[in-house]
């Protein structure tokens, strides 16, 4: 089996083709590649497969071995590895994937995949869709305690589930003692990732994210989509925004119709190929 390291921003992942969508232990997989000590080392696993309602199928299985709906820093990966590899020969194409149909447009340099601007479908707010276990059209503010501190968080649901925390200094957040509590707190039934947010101007903001199934990451796609969204529903920014992360910058367009656009790299790192594809 020939994979693939490519990071999104920092946003790991270890890439394969699956041709003929063959049966893999991929849980297992997951959690023996992605291990950063004795594997390759990984946020997860972005799996290219044959689809038959789209272009072709994405599947996103966390370092943990769980499978996630969507990733927007892998669904960039995939897209760069589909194209550049001529899988896909063609720069807008249809991805099939848990959380719906998605459509990534290649931004290329002679032949090779230097940016991706996806089409990441439009963000659902209401509580049970999340899902939250409060009844809410639209949860923009919520206090909710954590271990007898309470914090405000706003809800939303774009691809996958998304909590945000504004702050005054994301740099000055305990991410990983308080992103897993917010993540596993009784309110989200399905468990949540987390975006502590600072707004620096209204066109600008700063995200670090906890991801669910992954723990902290240097990079969210739907984090700094979800991020975007609930930032200009709160009336802090406009529609289009830069979310700045620990290696870089993400533009998100959240347009007046409820689509949400990102655009931003993917890089491959290096290749290699495995003969113990059960590890």
């Amino acid at each position: 089996m020939k994979l693939t390291k490519m990071h999104g921003l920092g946003n790991d992942f270890i890439v394969f083709f699956d041709e003929g969508a063959t049966t893999l232990d991929v849980t297992t997989m997951a959690r023996r590649l992605c291990d950063r000590h004795t594997g390759i080392g990984a946020d997860g696993l972005v799996i290219v497969m044959p689809s038959e309602v789209a272009d072709v199928r994405m599947r996103i299985i966390n370092s943990d071995g769980s499978e996630a709906e969507m990733c927007g820093n892998g669904i960039r990966c995939f897209a760069k590895y589909a194209y550049d590899r001529k899988i896909i020969e063609k720069e807008t194409f249809t991805v099939e994937t848990l959380a719906g149909i998605m459509e990534p447009t290649i931004i290329a340099d002679r032949g090779v995949a230097q940016l991706v601007k996806v089409k990441m479908g439009q963000p659902t707010f209401k509580a049970s869709h999340i899902p939250m276990n409060i009844e809410s059209e639209k949860v923009l503010s919520h206090t909710i305690d954590v271990e007898g501190v309470s914090y405000e968080v706003s809800s939303v649901l774009l691809g996958v589930p998304h909590t945000e925390v504004f702050v005054d200094d994301v740099t000055a957040v305990p991410l990983t003692v308080l992103g897993p509590k917010i993540e596993k707190h009784p309110l989200f039934p399905k468990g949540t990732n987390v975006n502590f947010v600072q707004v620096v101007n209204d066109t600008t903001v700063k995200v670090r994210t906890w991801e669910r199934g992954a723990g902290a990451t240097l990079a969210c796609g739907t984090g700094s989509c979800a991020s975007a969204v609930m930032a200009h529903e709160k009336g802090f920014t406009g529609r289009s925004v830069d979310v700045e992360l620990y290696l870089g910058t993400l533009r998100i367009d959240y347009e007046a119709d409820g689509t949400v656009y990102m655009t931003g790299p993917a890089t491959e790192v290096f290749s290699l190929e495995l003969e113990d594809v059960t590890c």
